[in-house]
């Protein structure tokens, strides 16, 4: 399943002296496409209209975006659950409740402590309906850092340079630990104070290529080299999910059917999809077997009774239809013989007078198409109930409607096989 991490640029800022925040260079997002999720296959930058179309999109907010709060969640309806976020909230925020965006970490529960991000409600989602105006449907909305163990750092280089920065750039350490999430510039010395000495022992550091080298000498240790693409794509497999409450997407039903899918599709969900995929290639050769097998059957039943009819009537040339041949050539020497069908008349007599009441004359009967039809004035229902049961075993259908029986001669398939 492919995914797209689009890294939304950091909420322009204002600066001193300036009398509002500066606008975007460039109306463009950096971007990551992986065909599997766990590695990066292109990446590039590019107007939202060019981005490249993937079943999964994700937004990443820069580390500078987001702030981080420690609060027990209140027990309040999902419905009042946003309301119920800002009221507790309302005392530690530095702006106006409405005017920012909370959301809650994956798997809170009410009760429980839990982090909440937040973040500034109308920036993103005039972030969120650029993409969408250019049709990259958001899935999720993630932070590029969230609070977390073991810890881990990330250094980074802004678009500005100082007149103190390393090589020309000037860096930026983002620093994530289980009590939050900081990012300092590594100009001056407060970096430095706040990081924790010593460093703990499963401590990550990465940075990305183009400041590798000045964050070893600052760091006084190695530091993985991880892209940004690749930083992206890291943070796109987490669990968060900051798109909750009011920038919710709207078909939620329909999100939870893609979200089901994108997982089912997903590299963790394959020897699902190939086992599933080996059970009904063998249910499809099963069914095949078994059709062969009965076309089989078929085949030999249909060749037996071709030829049982050529050996009992040898003057038949040729086999259309055997069953219906040899009933035809066994009536045709039932009736030179002078003996009676099943279904004649002299048939459906012996039957009738075999089950007939004692003491109970014959006043009229008429026989047609097979149907033999008996007057029987003041018969009880026990008296047309036994007639029914004596004659049913040996084929014979029988039907009581006003004072009148009527025999008729049910037929193999009707009667079902008999032994």
């Amino acid at each position: 399943m492919t995914t797209l991490v689009v890294s939304v640029p950091p909420r322009p800022r204002l600066r001193p002296g300036a009398s509002a925040p500066a606008p975007r260079a460039m109306a463009e997002f950096a971007y990551a496409f992986s065909i599997d999720g766990l590695t990066v296959d292109r990446e590039g930058q590019a107007a939202p209209a060019l981005l490249p179309k993937a079943d999964q999109v994700v937004a990443m907010l820069a580390a500078t975006d987001v702030s981080w709060h420690h609060i027990v969640c209140p027990k309040a309806p999902a419905a009042r659950l946003g309301a119920a976020l800002a009221g507790v909230l309302e005392e530690a925020l530095l702006e106006d409740a409405g005017q920012l965006h909370l959301a809650l970490a994956p798997g809170a529960k009410g009760g429980e402590r839990v982090w909440v991000a937040v973040t500034d409600r109308a920036w993103l989602a005039g972030e969120i309906a650029t993409l969408e105006a250019a049709g990259q449907r958001v899935d999720r909305v993630v932070p590029a850092a969230w609070p977390d163990t073991p810890p881990n750092g990330h250094f980074t280089a802004t678009h500005e340079s100082g007149a103190d920065g390393i090589g020309g750039l000037s860096l930026v350490l983002t620093w994530a630990h289980a009590d939050g999430v900081a990012s300092w510039p590594l100009q001056g010395g407060l970096a430095r104070a706040l990081l924790p000495q010593p460093l703990p022992s499963d401590v990550r550091f990465t940075a990305t290529p183009a400041v590798a080298a000045p964050a070893e000498r600052w760091l006084g240790s190695t530091v993985r080299v991880q892209s940004a693409a690749e930083h992206a794509l890291q943070a796109a497999r987490s669990l968060w999910n900051l798109r909750q409450f009011s920038l919710a997407p709207r078909h939620r039903g329909l999100n939870a059917l893609r979200e089901g899918l994108r997982r089912f599709r997903s590299s963790a969900w394959q020897p699902v999809r190939l086992g599933l995929a080996a059970l009904v290639i063998v249910q499809l050769i099963g069914l095949n077997v078994a059709a062969w097998q009965q076309r089989g059957t078929l085949e030999a039943r249909r060749l037996a009774m071709t030829s049982l009819l050529r050996e009992t009537h040898p003057q038949v040339r040729a086999v259309l239809d055997a069953p219906v041949q040899m009933q035809r050539e066994t009536d045709a020497l039932r009736v030179a013989a002078g003996r009676p069908g099943e279904a004649d008349l002299e048939s459906a007599l012996q039957a009738a007078a075999s089950a007939w009441p004692a003491q109970q004359p014959v006043q009229t009967l008429g026989y047609e198409n097979g149907l033999l039809t008996l007057a029987t004035p003041g018969w009880t229902e026990q008296q047309v109930g036994a007639f029914r049961n004596i004659l049913a075993p040996s084929g014979w259908q029988v039907e009581a409607v006003d004072d009148r029986v009527t025999l008729r001669r049910v037929t193999a398939v009707a009667a079902g096989p008999r032994t």
